[in-house]
């Protein structure tokens, strides 16, 4: 009888141990599950290494010519890579170090981009008139 008593409480602390870590489980992924009713209230957050995302976020308020000359210089650049280096140039648009102080991410270089192109160029298409006249922007 005792041994059956013994059991009983073995049994009953794992089947109570085990409802414990499926409930645990089962609530983190209800918190995090993008059907969760509580999701639809939360924000969107992007990470700041989302290329994808921050390009269309900096071509959001372009014009059709403008993005695709804003396109046609960072592939003549980098071939559109984040991480391309020459000299003292870096990332998707072969900006100078200085100008991204030290910040690499996706987010940096598109944002960064839309600035030194408005400041030194006025526009995209400008900057692509000037690549294509003396093969650097």
């Amino acid at each position: 009888m005792k041994s059956v008593k013994t059991n009983l409480k073995k049994s009953f602390l794992i089947l109570v141990s085990t409802m414990s870590l499926f409930t645990t489980v089962v609530g983190a992924n209800n918190a995090i599950h993008p059907t969760n009713a509580n999701a639809k209230t939360t924000k969107t957050h992007h990470s700041a290494y989302d290329g994808h995302y921050w390009m269309k976020f900096a071509e959001s308020k372009l014009s059709k010519k403008q993005v695709a000359a804003r396109r046609w210089i960072s592939f003549h650049e980098s071939t559109n890579r984040y991480h391309a280096q020459n000299g003292h140039c870096y990332g998707k648009f072969q900006l100078d170090l200085g100008y991204l102080h030290h910040n690499f991410t996706p987010k940096n270089q598109e944002l960064t981009a839309n600035k030194y192109v408005a400041h030194r160029y006025g526009t995209w298409i400008h900057a692509k008139h000037f690549w294509q006249a003396h093969h650097w922007y």
